[in-house]
């Protein structure tokens, strides 16, 4: 099926709002649970009707479109970090793709944690736990590794980790879910003009009902 500019940016607003809130935890200790959800409901989406559905509600990586923006214009301010984040784990995307023994791993994991859950609520901690563990079985040997930086403090706390792990197997998803929409690097490196307009349009209808983070 054919991809639209929109499809490519939710995909990519899903991926910033995934390495958004791995800051948020490593560096605050906690992440707002509106932002989270949608990027832990994402793992689940393997048959999802189209590329919105795969994160949910309507507006649910609007967290995600915001941070495409400010990267892109400096508008409060860049995030290095963030950065640092976004593009190791679309380079892990590319080395992903040439390893379908990994890929295949991770398929099987997200269908077991999809079987165990239950009724269980998506933050639920067992959860995160057996997606923090799928992650560290396969993604965390990937080169280079992702060294998340933040306060002490946070990151030595198990279930911050947990959450931090799970977040990052999110971001993978994403990743894969924006190549396949047809997102390339060569887009973000200079089709910046047509990714805002296509962030701006995303946010639109959702802009006046959220603030920004």
């Amino acid at each position: 099926m054919p991809y639209s500019d929109q499809d490519r940016i939710i995909a990519l607003a899903g991926l910033h709002q995934a390495a958004h809130c791995v800051l948020r935890i490593a560096n605050r200790g906690s992440v707002d649970i509106d932002q989270m959800e949608p990027c832990l409901y994402s793992l689940f989406q393997v048959d999802a009707d189209d590329v919105p559905a795969v994160y949910g509600e309507p507006g649910a990586v609007a967290t995600g479109a915001r941070q495409i923006i400010a990267q892109l214009t400096g508008q409060p301010e860049r995030n290095m970090e963030m950065t640092r984040y976004v593009i190791t784990l679309l380079k892990h995307e590319r080395t992903l793709a040439g390893r379908g023994d990994m890929l295949a791993a991770i398929g099987e994991g997200i269908e077991a944690s999809r079987e165990a859950r239950g009724d269980a609520p998506l933050i639920d901690r067992d959860v995160i736990a057996r997606f923090a563990s799928l992650y560290s079985a396969t993604i965390s040997k990937l080169e280079p590794r992702i060294i998340v930086r933040g306060n002490p403090l946070y990151l030595q706390n198990e279930e911050n980790q947990e959450r931090i792990r799970a977040l990052l197997l999110a971001g993978i998803r994403s990743a894969i879910l924006w190549r396949q929409c047809g997102g390339r690097r060569m887009q973000i490196l200079l089709g910046r003009r047509k990714l805002l307009d296509a962030a701006r349009a995303y946010l639109s209808p959702t802009a006046s009902a959220q603030q920004p983070s």
